[in-house]
């Protein structure tokens, strides 16, 4: 029997992911690339799927291998077959079962074809219901979060609302985008996805659209470079940093660009923007310059030891801080796999070195403006906090995002389980 392309796509990206620890967002449009629409669409959600479900489907795996060790390739194409069992209602059992056993025997390991077989006809005969520890457990494996990110979250939001959270970030979040190209190409882009169903437009953001699905027009726009892929909640923020026209701007943690290009639009006399290594300068390049902003100049820096510019030389300083993205986990399952408490850690003593050396350019009565992604006080209002403990010529003001999304303490957060947005965090500070 010949397996599916999907099935083959969706097995060698989710077999990449974990023993490459590549992204979801890089591994699945190398191979989703040569797919028909359909198998793109099916490879994207069981993909997606067993990522959203691992730990969920893993102890199911678990309980019925008693304790047998079973290999990688093995344990994938388990939860393939399983995921399609139990969450896809439209695939046949047997459907999905045979092309797990056929997965396994395309990875090299016919001899465990036998029992790839056994194990799911196990459980189409009589389903495995996952048993839990506590309550902590029960939304750590329903959620397939890892329980100490769960115990963060309810530390934070509390028990219910905790919940609400993990269960948000397993939801297929809707498809956001803006046009880009001259006015010409935005004007046909304008008329092109006005025919397509369920379009709407952002009430948080000009410009933005959002649709629950991926559609042959839009498919269309996006390999002509017509439309750009960005969450809602990011453009958020990319359309909060916008300076005045004719200031002076810098991007300080910049690829791949989608928040450097609004900026730029916005017609600053000067826009600088870089980033620490190669690729991610590549890449921000690329982007300036599909969108039509080539004028930005990108410069290759740590931003982490000194940045090379005088000081006091920007009027909007933007820093976009490298983060843990517990707030983009819709869209990047896998990030809660590959995550530990140590790294919060390291990172918001990161962000804080990138500030501070960052603020050394922000002229009198300029703007420093710190983002994330991340969910996480630690990386959040205690960088932000710890900042101006250390630089009282900075004060913090308001950012300009709705009032629905400022904080008792001044700083702008977006929850994926209140907004249906990414997380983001944005504080401002004015250099008196």
């Amino acid at each position: 029997m010949k397996v599916s392309l999907a099935r083959v796509a969706a097995f060698d990206a989710l077999f990449r992911i974990e023993t490459e620890n590549v992204f979801s967002s890089v591994a699945l449009p190398l191979l989703e690339s040569k797919l028909s629409p359909n198998d793109r669409s099916l490879c994207h959600e069981i993909s997606l799927g067993v990522l959203r479900r691992k730990i969920y489907l893993d102890r199911i795996i678990d309980q019925l291998v008693e304790s047998r060790k079973v290999d990688i390739e093995v344990r994938i194409a388990l939860q393939i077959g399983l995921f399609q069992m139990i969450f896809l209602d439209r695939v046949p059992a047997h459907s999905a079962i045979n092309e797990s056993v056929e997965l396994v025997g395309r990875a090299k390991k016919r001899s465990a074809k036998g029992f790839v077989n056994a194990l799911l006809r196990t459980f189409q005969r009589q389903p495995v219901i996952p048993g839990f520890a506590d309550d902590l457990d029960q939304i750590s494996v329903s959620t397939s979060h890892p329980r100490w990110i769960v115990e963060r979250w309810i530390n934070q939001l509390g028990f219910d609302e905790a919940r609400e959270l993990c269960e948000a970030n397993n939801r297929s979040p809707n498809l956001s985008f803006r046009l880009v190209g001259n006015v010409e190409e935005l004007e046909l882009s304008a008329r092109a996805i006005s025919t397509i169903e369920d379009l709407r437009k952002s009430n948080l953001v000009d410009e933005c659209f959002l649709v629950p699905r991926m559609s042959k027009t839009l498919s269309e726009l996006a390999e002509a470079g017509r439309v750009y892929f960005q969450d809602e909640g990011s453009q958020l923020i990319g359309s909060a940093v916008i300076a005045e026209v004719g200031s002076r701007v810098i991007d300080v943690c910049a690829a791949p660009g989608g928040k450097t290009t609004m900026i730029a639009q916005n017609k600053a006399s000067l826009v600088i923007a870089g980033d620490v290594v190669s690729s991610r300068v590549d890449r921000l390049r690329k982007t300036c310059i599909a969108q039509g902003a080539p004028h930005v100049f990108i410069v290759q820096y740590d931003a982490e030891v000194s940045l090379p510019f005088e000081n006091e030389t920007f009027d909007t300083v933007f820093v976009d801080a490298p983060c843990s993205g517990t707030g983009t986990i819709s869209h990047n399952p896998e990030i809660r796999y590959s995550l530990s408490p140590d790294d919060i850690v390291d990172l918001s003593r990161k962000q804080l070195r990138i500030l501070e050396n960052a603020s050394e350019l922000v002229k009198q009565g300029g703007t420093l403006v710190y983002s994330t992604c991340s969910l996480e006080h630690e990386e959040n209002e205690a960088v932000s906090l710890d900042f101006l403990r250390g630089n009282s010529n900075f004060e913090l003001v308001s950012p300009n995002v709705p009032g629905r999304f400022i904080t008792s303490d001044g700083f702008g957060r977006t929850f994926p389980h209140r907004d249906n947005v990414d997380g983001f965090f944005i504080a401002v500070f004015r250099r008196r």
